[in-house]
């Protein structure tokens, strides 16, 4: 998880406190809490750190670009990845390595800290190199971006809390300006590349990517990428390259599509 050198104009139009009734972190220790949640994944990088990863189709996974570059600024071998869906317990639903990735075109890597702009474009997808097909282990919808005020929420793994994913049903989303979404939930090192759902039809659907943790006056805050132009671009630039493998076929994801996973958020009493 990176920390983002705050710049003062990309937060000028950010003056209310976030107003949901937000809840705390709740780990899915359980086939029952997590059921739904088998998509999100820890993506394990050369056995000695990770990210946040969540499936989008059988064979592919969304995260954030920063996971996937080395210290020398260079793109990772694909295989240098692990993602293993609904880990807990020390065991994942499913695991699979990657057959290639490939980072959002206009994405530059600047290290452990970051400018609003590499926030933006802070995105990339990893082809895996066997397609999920369990019906218990479903990709997730991605829709459009959230509007401040937004009530969202996200699932993720972290330094702490490294052997389960954790939801936190009810966050904020403080803003959004210059493709960055400013946004109130709770995340610590390991959780870049987290997905950020909000509720479609009563179904969680994507719509952003952590990016990185930040301060708004005294008050931690979390960054995430504004899908919607930014992952097709992506998308565009992963389909332009073609199939890892010969003879595969590249099928790309249409933003607002509806995926079922059978995830659902409690609202807590008072909100709708």
């Amino acid at each position: 998880m990176r920390y983002l050198s705050v710049i003062a104009s990309l937060f000028l139009a950010i003056t209310a406190p976030a107003t949901a009734q937000e809840t705390g972190l709740v780990s899915l220790e359980t086939g029952e809490a997590s059921r739904g949640w088998e998509g999100v994944g820890r993506l394990d990088i050369n056995g000695s750190g990770f990210c946040t990863a969540a499936l989008i189709e059988e064979n592919l996974i969304l995260t954030a670009a920063h996971c996937v570059y080395g210290r020398n600024g260079r793109l990772l071998p694909a295989d240098s990845f692990l993602f293993n869906a609904g880990l807990r317990g020390g065991r994942a639903e499913a695991s699979r390595g990657v057959a290639r990735l490939v980072a959002h075109p206009d994405f530059v890597y600047t290290g452990n800290t970051s400018q609003a702009d590499g926030v933006a474009m802070d995105i990339a997808v990893l082809e895996l190199d066997r397609p999920i097909r369990l019906t218990r282990v479903q990709p997730f919808a991605v829709t459009t971006d959230p509007r401040r005020g937004d009530e969202i929420g996200i699932v993720s793994y972290g330094r702490e809390r490294a052997n389960a994913a954790s939801l936190q049903e009810v966050c904020s989303v403080m803003g959004r300006q210059n493709g960055v979404v400013i946004m109130t939930c709770d995340v610590e090192p390991g959780s870049s590349g987290a997905p950020v759902f909000t509720l479609q039809d009563g179904q969680p659907q994507i719509v952003s990517v952590v990016s990185a943790m930040s301060t708004l006056g005294d008050q931690d805050v979390s960054l995430g990428t504004s899908l919607n132009e930014p992952l097709q671009t992506l998308l565009a630039h992963f389909a332009s390259i073609g199939p890892a493998k010969p003879g595969g076929t590249q099928r790309l994801i249409q933003i607002g599509q509806r995926n079922d996973t059978g995830a659902k958020f409690v609202r807590p009493a008072g909100n709708n």
